[in-house]
């Protein structure tokens, strides 16, 4: 008892900030129920472009507990991004009503409560669901990530990369996938194979591979949220006239059974955003918030250079004044390299029901700082709505590690009314830049462009040589050939039709134009284009 109240003093002392901070609850006392709500647990606005992480198992509280944080960062005036997967945080656009449950938590915790409304920015992928359509060109997407999506392996990447490099020194934008189809298969051809001679070749059997994995990506979403116009990240960084932050909300209710499409996106925006802000150093507060939901579905089977990628951006984007926060069950879906860089940590509750969850849990143990508490007891028995905590103080020390009853949000917990988010909907100031899609001329059209401009010439080719043949058996016809000299004529004139039919040339063209037609009926076969 005694040791549990020397940690409720650290937890007292060691949550005091001068600075503006975030207010996550209070610690709860030595017996486990009662709180001390003197002893405030805060998280400082200026550590939070430090990382963190939001772990626990299912029904836990997680979806509350990014909630609270979206609310008060918004309070503060600093834009959040979160992934709205079962479409429970629309209820942020509504005031919570409070009494019963909320009444009762914020009487023990003491502190002040008001039901709220937050603006709310709704987005989607592509237009699966409710708000602004979310796109993203090929060719900003990159090689390395799409080859993660595709699940490549090296020598799949590399030649990935490889057509990438030939379609930017050709001026081909890759927008939508029809074009990086198109490419493929231009690649393949004979025009293609002598295109590659000096960068080394494409194997047919890795294009291949290829192919199949860039229809299956289509089937799964992929033909709509590659394209145009694509998003800007600083529409994510916008603030109300009254400076408060908007809440940016991806809905995700759409595409629940596409995993690969969602945490693909998410990478995407996390590397624009890198690539797009400038640096600030270490502000007082973060210029955003960045909450990647379902963790896991990145990291799992990821390549090596993946992850270095991964780690590079998570370690360098904090001096861009981005935070960003990892949502997952267990600290161990997220990789050492990563999880090392995460200095605030919000745990909620953990199951031992099977080995493996044991040794989870001991491994998530270990990786908090040393405490009074049992943490393995301590962790098994937390209720909904608790969790143990450690920040990173003003200093960039570790705070003591807290057990504690997490605060309400004050925006409603779960959705909101359909009403509301038709309104939030088209209040939108984005759908005018963003909901049409567009389809200009890009790689696809320019390739088929050629293809048409080479078969025109070919038969221009075809027709001069027969008129030149003509004109030369008319002139020798006028001259008084004998018949067996005009004759011998028509003969050389076949001769040379035949030549040009039967060149190499004349048929590489109707090989391409055949791999155009091919490509049409594919592209209707199999959905590459949603029409």
């Amino acid at each position: 008892m005694s040791e549990q109240s020397s940690q409720i003093d650290r937890i007292r002392e060691g949550y005091t900030f001068t600075d503006p901070s975030i207010v996550l609850g209070g610690a709860v006392g030595a017996d486990g129920d009662s709180v001390v709500s003197e002893a405030v647990v805060r998280l400082p606005l200026g550590s939070m472009n430090r990382h963190g992480l939001v772990a626990g198992a299912t029904g836990t509280g997680k979806t509350v507990t990014l909630q609270v944080l979206a609310e008060q960062l918004s309070d503060a005036g600093v834009p959040v991004f979160l992934a709205d997967i079962k479409g429970d945080l629309t209820g942020l656009a509504t005031p919570a009503a409070g009494g019963g449950k909320i009444e009762e938590r914020m009487g023990e915790l003491g502190q002040d409560w008001t039901g709220s409304a937050y603006p709310v920015e709704l987005l989607n992928l592509g237009g699966h669901g409710a708000g602004t359509p979310v796109r993203a060109t090929i060719t900003a997407f990159g090689p390395t990530l799409l080859a993660k999506v595709l699940q490549l392996n090296k020598t799949q990447e590399s030649s990935l990369g490889l057509i990438f490099y030939w379609a930017d020194q050709q001026g081909l934008a890759l927008l939508d996938l029809k074009d990086l189809i198109a490419v493929i298969q231009h690649l393949i051809s004979d025009e293609g194979k002598e295109d590659l001679k000096g960068l080394g070749g494409l194997a047919t059997s890795t294009a291949g591979v290829i192919l199949r994995e860039l229809i299956a990506l289509s089937a799964a979403g992929g033909d709509v949220f590659f394209g145009e116009p694509e998003f800007e990240t600083a529409d994510l960084l916008r603030t109300t006239p009254e400076d408060t932050g908007v809440i940016s909300l991806l809905e995700l209710p759409g595409v629940q059974d596409k995993p690969v499409l969602f945490s693909t996106f998410l990478m995407w925006l996390l590397a624009e955003l890198f690539q797009d802000l400038p640096e600030v150093g270490n502000p007082d507060k973060p210029k955003l918030v960045f909450f990647f939901d379902e963790a896991h579905l990145l990291f799992d089977d990821a390549s090596d250079a993946f992850l270095d990628a991964v780690e590079q951006a998570v370690r360098l984007i904090r001096s861009k004044g981005v935070g960003v926060f990892f949502v997952t069950q267990t600290p161990k879906d997220v990789p050492d390299s990563v999880l090392a860089q995460l200095g605030n940590r919000v745990q909620h509750a953990l199951r031992a029901h099977t080995p493996n969850d044991a040794k989870a849990l001991k491994a998530t143990v270990s990786t908090f700082p040393t405490s009074d508490y049992d943490l393995e007891e301590v962790l098994t028995s937390l209720r909904t709505g608790e969790a143990v905590v450690t920040v990173l103080s003003e200093e960039g020390a570790p705070t003591p590690v807290a057990r504690t009853m997490l605060r309400a949000p004050q925006g409603q917990i779960g959705p909101s009314d359909e009403e509301v988010v038709r309104t939030a909907v088209a209040g939108s100031a984005l759908a005018g830049k963003y909901a049409e899609p567009l389809d200009r001329e890009s790689a696809y059209e320019m390739l088929a462009a050629r293809m048409e401009e080479a078969t025109r010439a070919a038969d221009a080719a075809g027709a001069q040589t027969a008129e030149d043949a003509a004109a030369k058996a008319d002139a020798r016809e006028q001259a008084g050939g004998s018949r067996s000299r005009r004759g011998e004529e028509r003969g050389e004139e076949r001769g040379m039709v035949e030549q040009v039919v039967s060149s190499t040339a004349f048929r590489s063209m109707l090989r391409s134009a055949g791999t155009v037609i091919g490509r049409e009926i594919s592209r209707s076969i199999f959905g590459t284009r949603r029409r």
